[in-house]
């Protein structure tokens, strides 16, 4: 991977999250409540299916596929119209974008997690006294945070003529990468009133990225900019390699960036699902409680690369006003901008190789699900939910609430609407699952995007989700209702 691809990869962390995609798609929060919906035991363990299943990637199509970004901040945060016709877009950095204007919209810590959760193969049959479920999952879990004093120093830049000091904490990225074999079995006790149920996962880790700045000083004067810097970053990928570059003044060599020489596994670990349902008709007609703690357990990667930055380097600052190509007053196109931008930003970061030898072990990121169902007594095919999820990444956590509606008016065919307040604000979520004999359809989102700028960018936190899934279903049906 050549300089310029590297001071791309730069830019992306700054702005979007880079390698974050938070991707743990905790799966599709809004089928939690839905009896037919054919995945939700990924969300609690201790639910069983209404049916018999197989799903096979890529002979029905997608069996379950769960796509999404969340983030405090958007994409309009960072691209802003330039020109009078509202299409052409430039950066924050554009002199012409009020500092005041774009340093308003951020947060003390911004946040973005990017998320992919792929069924490669996965099925489902009653045996043993008990539902049991086996899955082969690709699973992305990605985060990155971004503390406001970064931004501000790069759109604020000096402010005085004695000089300006910036102090940036926690700057982080983490992306955990692996491919999941996972073993359930739940069953029902206690005269069916609970229902408890379990599941043992086999990791194969693919690739894992944890970076942070821990403390970064900036002193900017007239002459030069001074960077004392303290940060790590941990790496693991199968065939990886550094790139080096010149000798720094601190005798380091910088890295310019990484290649891989072959591939395979990087590592191996195991995780734990755990999680109970408990029907209340004893004292309150209709009342479901439900809990789940997800994704317990680590995996040890066989190879470690570490780049750090530490001590004190100049940094000649950012190039302003940006102007790429065109008339004096012309940003230039988009893609020249960002290339600019991100060829500051590797200036920016000076880190160098250090050697380690052996591997490294990292923690799941854990979810823990905690939810309440009540079923109408005169019409039970009409269900109200809340379920509140915490995400442990620490300093990625993040909580939700979500308020559900769910319907189901005929045998095969049921739907939610839902609504989320968060650690990313709020969001409109809605399911439809078609699941009459023979097969299972599903679509919907945690996260629906309901505004969009003239270039199709979409308004506000970066907040949306698409979930959708095609599987066989056979056996006689079970009636939850």
């Amino acid at each position: 991977m050549n300089n310029k691809y590297f001071k791309r990869i730069l830019l992306s962390l700054a702005l979007l999250g880079g390698v974050t995609a938070s991707i743990s798609a905790q799966g599709l929060r809004s089928s939690y409540f839905l009896e037919g919906a054919t995945y939700r035991h990924q969300l609690n363990p201790a639910f069983t299916n209404e049916s018999n299943y197989i799903s096979i990637l890529p002979f029905f199509v997608l069996g379950n596929l769960n796509v999404g970004v969340q983030g405090n901040i958007g994409l309009n945060d960072f691209l802003y119209p330039y020109n009078q016709n509202g299409y052409d877009l430039t950066t924050f950095m554009n002199p012409q974008i009020g500092t005041e204007e774009f340093l308003s919209r951020l947060h003390k810590n911004n946040h973005i997690n990017l998320n992919i959760d792929m069924s490669l193969l996965s099925f489902g049959f009653r045996a043993f006294g008990g539902f049991n479920t086996f899955d082969i999952r690709l699973r992305s879990n990605s985060s990155i945070n971004i503390p406001y004093s970064m931004f501000n120093f790069m759109k604020s830049g000096m402010t005085n003529e004695e000089g300006t000091h910036y102090n940036i904490k926690d700057l982080a990225v983490r992306s955990n990468n692996y491919v999941e074999l996972a073993l359930g079995h739940s069953r029902e006790i206690l005269d069916d009133r609970l229902t408890v149920g379990a599941k043992v996962k086999f990791l194969f880790g693919g690739a894992n990225v944890d970076a942070r700045i821990e403390n970064m000083d900036l002193y900017m004067s007239q002459n030069e900019w001074h960077v004392y810097a303290d940060g790590v970053m941990n790496g693991s990928l199968k065939g990886a390699y550094f790139e080096t570059d010149e000798t720094n003044s601190q005798g380091h060599n910088e890295l310019s960036g990484f290649d891989v020489d072959g591939g395979g596994l990087g590592g191996f670990g195991l995780g734990f699902d755990l999680g109970a349902a408990y029907k209340m008709d004893d004292f309150v007609e209709g009342l479901t409680l439900s809990a789940s703690l997800l994704d317990l357990g680590f995996i040890h990667w066989n190879n470690t690369l570490r780049a750090r930055t530490t001590g004190e380097y100049t940094f000649a600052g950012f190039k302003l006003p940006i102007v790429v190509d065109g008339e004096d007053n012309d940003p230039g196109t988009l893609d020249n901008q960002l290339e600019d931008l991100g060829d500051d930003l590797a200036d920016m970061f000076n880190f160098y190789e250090e050697k380690v030898d052996g591997g490294r072990t990292t923690a799941l990121a854990a979810t823990l699900n905690i939810g309440a169902e009540y079923a109408l007594p005169w019409y039970k095919k009409l269900r109200f939910g809340f379920l509140s999820s915490t995400y442990f990444n620490r300093p990625f956590t993040w909580s939700e609430g979500r308020f559900s509606a769910n319907v189901a008016p005929v045998s095969w065919f049921e739907a939610s609407v839902n609504y989320a307040c968060s650690s990313f604000g709020s969001s409109l979520g809605w399911v439809l699952n078609f699941h009459p004999n023979g097969f299972n359809f599903f679509i919907g989102t945690d996260h629906m995007i309901t505004r969009v700028t003239p270039q199709y960018i979409p308004v506000g936190n970066a907040n949306a989700t698409v979930s959708l899934g095609f599987n066989i279903t056979f056996g006689k049906k079970k009636n939850n209702l």
